[in-house]
């Protein structure tokens, strides 16, 4: 099986092509999902952006009119040494910030020395996360949030309690340490079509 998110305005393209490559495609929806089963046997299953259930007709045009992005939303990236954060309203960005904190890296040292160093370490991500957690607070708004970075990372900033209204959905964005480029591109990909294709046997 292989995952895929593929930009609403590509969608017509990629089923095209997915077509051309194993024949003839019958189209049906089942659990709020658009599936494709193909000639030769293989087969492909879109989701919405935003883990929502598409309930409309079987046919692409259809299924490209109901994804559009919500009312407002959120990205949230976090690793251990920076984040980022940011609020939409439809394809529109709002507001944002990018933040990076210095986190000390491992060292070698034994003993009281390795002791201090991971003390340290801990107390410089606890500061990172908090850091995230404020401007997560301040700029995000209670809806859908598409979260990515580290996972031991974002789910300390989620724990805050000023962060408990926020919905967090599909699709999960293993990101690098978050830049400006890194944010627009996850704003892409969270308002992307997900897709599952499931190749049939060769021979």
């Amino acid at each position: 099986m292989t995952h895929v998110l593929v930009p609403a305005t590509r969608l017509v393209r990629w089923v095209d092509n997915f077509t051309g490559r194993h024949g003839a495609t019958a189209l049906s929806v089942r659990e709020g999902v658009l599936h494709g089963t193909a000639e030769d046997g293989s087969a492909f299953s879109a989701g919405l952006p935003f883990a929502t259930a598409y309930e409309g007709a079987p046919d692409v045009a259809s299924f490209l009119a109901a994804a559009a992005a919500p009312g407002e939303w959120g990205v949230l990236l976090v690793r251990k040494g920076g984040f980022a954060v940011a609020r939409l309203r439809g394809r529109d960005l709002v507001e944002h910030k990018i933040g990076q904190r210095h986190v000390q890296g491992r060292t070698k040292a034994g003993g009281q020395s390795q002791q201090r160093f991971a003390r340290r370490r801990d107390n410089q991500a606890r500061q990172a996360y908090e850091a995230a957690a404020d401007h997560a607070a301040r700029i995000l708004r209670p809806g859908p949030v598409v979260v990515g970075g580290n996972r031991p990372a974002v789910d300390e900033v989620l724990a805050d309690q000023r962060l408990r209204g926020l919905a967090v959905v599909e699709p999960w964005l293993p990101v690098r340490d978050p830049r400006r480029a890194v944010l627009d591109q996850a704003v892409l990909d969270a308002m992307s079509v997900s897709i599952e294709v499931v190749n049939a046997p060769i021979g």
